[in-house]
């Protein structure tokens, strides 16, 4: 098998074992609307903490079973009603902090944007950078949550790719992979890519994962 050969094996059987977004692990049906890109933006600010994703994901699934799937419930939901609901998630060390976060997220985005990220997209108008500085900008949401919201919706929001954050490149190298987003997309279809920056964000933190994909694909 030809390099290029073995780095597509390895990408596919990445995708079939590990490639699903943690937009759709926490139940979120993605779409280009303003309430699954929120639902995205939360969850990204909870993935960003020092915390295991198998807890944010638990997390940001009580929130949204809870009613709070948009920035308007959100904003009126009470701080304990968030704490209870990040609590019911297991998401204990960081909930009463968080849930301050979320609410004073919440307001930012509806009275800047009226709750739609497409607007601050928008107002970006096509640059990357100002688009980071204005999601750098929600309380909570640091540089490690904005790569993540911005890895989770380049789906739905193709003018970001080739993009893939230093999380999905560090997955990539630890497969033996090119550690070039524009080399790596090119690894697997284009409505793919969400789901392969996924699985290589898995593989940058269970080294077993790796591991087992790169047997299976017989590299």
């Amino acid at each position: 098998m030809s390099p290029r050969g073995g780095q597509r094996a390895l990408a596919r059987t990445l995708l079939e074992r590990h490639g699903e977004t943690f937009a759709a692990e926490s139940g979120i049906r993605l779409a280009n609307t303003p309430q699954p890109l929120y639902q995205v933006l939360v969850l990204a600010g909870l993935l960003s903490a020092r915390i295991r994703a198998s807890v944010a994901v638990a997390a940001a699934r009580a929130l949204f079973d809870a009613g709070l799937r948009t920035p308007r419930r959100m904003a009126d939901a009470t701080w304990q009603q968030r704490v209870d609901a990040l609590g019911e998630g297991g998401y204990r060390r960081y909930d009463e902090r968080t849930a301050t976060q979320l609410g004073d997220g919440a307001t930012l985005l509806l009275d800047r944007y009226g709750g739609d990220l497409r607007r601050m997209r928008d107002a970006a108008d096509g640059d990357l950078g100002a688009l980071r500085s204005a999601l750098r900008e929600v309380p909570g949401l640091g540089p490690a949550g904005c790569h993540i919201f911005l890895r989770e919706v380049r789906g739905v929001w193709p003018e970001l790719a080739p993009y893939l954050d230093p999380k999905a490149v560090q997955g990539a190298e630890r497969l033996g992979l090119p550690g070039d987003s524009e080399k790596l997309a090119r690894l697997v279809g284009a409505d793919e890519t969400a789901a392969f920056a996924s699985g290589l964000v898995r593989a940058a933190l269970d080294r077993s994962v790796a591991e087992e994909v790169r047997e299976a694909a017989g590299a």
